[in-house]
């Protein structure tokens, strides 16, 4: 019988969408579409039409020695092309955000090759060659792990994640990189990710309502409308056992009579 990976237990919202997140054989649903060229201007490493730069020739022209391992591995477009590693830095509230860091860094090493990925309280950084992560970066900010609200593209003072929602739903950033847009209800970037401001603003789209990013979301939260992990049988028959065994008894569980 052949192998069949298995990504995420449990039936309830949160554990769904961690499953379908996680599985690269499931096609993520496209919500706005962000020019690339704009896509650009928010990473801000470098200008739209300007070449990509490099810190090693070509794989083709080099003169490597030989190694198994390589003949084995396929490099990504940005490895063959010798270009620089970049980064991109998505910061996600607690307020019912799609996704969570930590499962951004599952999302990514399940679905793509050739990055590099670290996970803080708030925030995920992506780094990986630059032509690479700019598409990478593209389908991220377009697709349905990302709320113009509830997900802020942040690569300095990313702090903020925890604090509530202003009066228009969005998430505080303390360098106001992205503003609301009251004529057209749509959030809109006015700073590059480390706050540089942009010569134009960006929309990044309309926010989606709480009760729909409550569908999506992969947070288990006591809030009204979310989920709560102790309603879902697969954590509290292992994950919270596991926990409490380890609290009373440290690594002796077998002394805990239940």
């Amino acid at each position: 019988m052949a192998y069949q990976r298995q990504f995420y237990p449990g039936e309830s919202i949160p554990a769904q969408n961690r499953r379908k997140y996680m599985n690269p054989k499931v096609k993520l649903k496209k919500l706005r579409t962000v020019a690339m060229d704009d896509v650009v201007r928010i990473m801000g490493h470098r200008n739209p039409g300007e070449e990509y730069k490099s810190i090693h020739p070509p794989l083709e022209e080099g003169k490597e020695p030989d190694c198994p391992i390589r003949q084995l591995v396929t490099p990504i477009e940005g490895a063959k092309k010798g270009d620089r590693v970049r980064y991109i830095q998505f910061t996600d509230s607690v307020y019912f955000a799609p996704i969570s860091p930590y499962q951004r860094a599952w999302m990514y090493l399940s679905r793509y090759r050739g990055l590099d990925t670290g996970t803080l309280s708030g925030r995920q950084i992506i780094e990986m060659r630059e032509r690479d992560l700019e598409v990478l970066a593209k389908e991220m900010i377009e697709n349905e792990t990302f709320d113009p609200a509830l997900t802020g593209i942040r690569g300095a003072t990313v702090h903020g994640h925890a604090c509530r929602l202003d009066e228009n739903g969005l998430m505080f950033d303390a360098w106001q990189r992205y503003v609301w847009d009251a004529e057209k209800g749509e959030v809109v970037y006015v700073k590059d990710q480390v706050a540089l401001p942009l010569d134009k603003k960006i929309s990044v789209g309309k926010p989606a309502s709480l009760k729909e990013c409550a569908k999506r979301t992969t947070i288990f939260t006591a809030y009204p409308g979310g989920v709560d992990m102790r309603d879902d049988k697969e954590v509290t028959a292992y994950g919270l056992r596991i926990h409490k065994l380890r609290t009373l008894a440290g690594f002796q569980p077998w002394n805990v009579k239940e």
